[in-house]
């Protein structure tokens, strides 16, 4: 028996439940050999730091390309992972959305609505949550950029408290009754939907495609022996059973077979922003997240 573990960020566990013992029986089909995926889950940031901290993980799926990177620079997952991995190692992707009251009372249907005067908004800090940066990447790219600072600005007039993460600005939306929007993945949205609990909800266009990414960790792989696996695990997860399990879950899946079959789940986005658009993660973290950035100046002018 070989056995490897999955270290993924917190809202994949649903999905990963379907594709683990699938995966598990495939493997003993193909080779003969038993593997045993164990998992952990946590937001993408800690997951990151885990890894780089010792977590022994060989295979890392997070948020986003910036918690991959940050295990490039700790030398535990070689540069060009994106190359060595089908669809240049983005695995699910989601779109943000608008979380509003029952009703709609504020009748908010695009970006642009949560910059009315007197709304409040609840979104994380983007400083401490992956979440919030696609939320705030998200408001500059809905109008052209020379507005972009101004419109993002009054956005965050209207967010009165910056919780730590996604799942603490849900609670202050949901447990703690605050505020008349929230931003989030759809994803986080469709689940919940699927748990039982529908919130009312929109998907404005334009929209930022948020990409997350898999990687296999090379670090721990050569000294265990298990690349082999490993890639193997990863390879599978961009198979159309893997990814219709993504789908079920709320992930927009990249297969395209499976991706045409949710189509009436995902509504398409003509104006989506990409994070190649922006200049990729180096640049955006050091335009927008970095001390003394654009955030940053934000917080200091409201």
């Amino acid at each position: 028996e070989v056995r490897i573990l999955l270290a993924s960020f917190a809202v994949t566990r649903d999905a990963y439940r379907q594709i683990i013992p699938a995966f598990e029986a495939h493997w003993l089909a193909q080779t003969g050999q038993r593997v045993r995926v164990e998992s952990s889950y946590a937001g993408s940031a800690t997951q990151a730091r885990a890894v780089i901290d010792g977590l022994d993980a060989d295979v890392v799926a997070l948020a986003l390309g910036l918690d991959v990177e940050r295990l490039v620079a700790a030398g535990l997952v070689r540069p060009g992972w994106e190359s060595r991995t089908p669809n240049q190692g983005i695995v699910t992707r989601s779109v943000a959305a608008i979380v509003t009251r029952q009703g709609n009372p504020h009748a908010i249907h695009s970006w642009l609505d949560l910059a009315q005067p007197g709304l409040q908004v609840i979104t994380a800090n983007p400083k401490t949550s992956g979440g919030a940066r696609w939320n705030f990447l998200a408001l500059w790219s809905a109008v052209p950029e020379p507005q972009a600072l101004a419109f993002t600005t009054q956005v965050y007039k209207n967010v009165r408290v910056l919780p730590r993460d996604s799942r603490e600005a849900t609670d202050v939306f949901f447990q703690k009754g605050q505020g008349d929007a929230l931003l989030t993945y759809e994803q986080e949205v469709i689940l919940a939907g699927l748990r039982g609990q529908p919130l009312p909800y929109v998907v404005p266009d334009p929209n930022i495609s948020i990409d997350n990414p898999v990687a296999v960790v090379d670090a721990t792989v050569e000294r265990k022996g298990t690349r082999s696996v490993a890639e193997a695990f990863v390879n599978y997860l961009f198979t159309p059973e893997a990814q219709r399990a993504f789908a079920e879950v709320g992930f927009r899946p990249v297969e395209p077979t499976v991706a045409q079959e949710f189509a009436w789940r995902y509504p398409p986005i003509e104006k989506l922003v990409t994070v190649a658009d922006l200049g990729g993660w180096e640049a955006i973290q050091n335009r927008f997240f970095a001390d003394g950035a654009v955030f940053d100046r934000i917080q200091a002018g409201l």
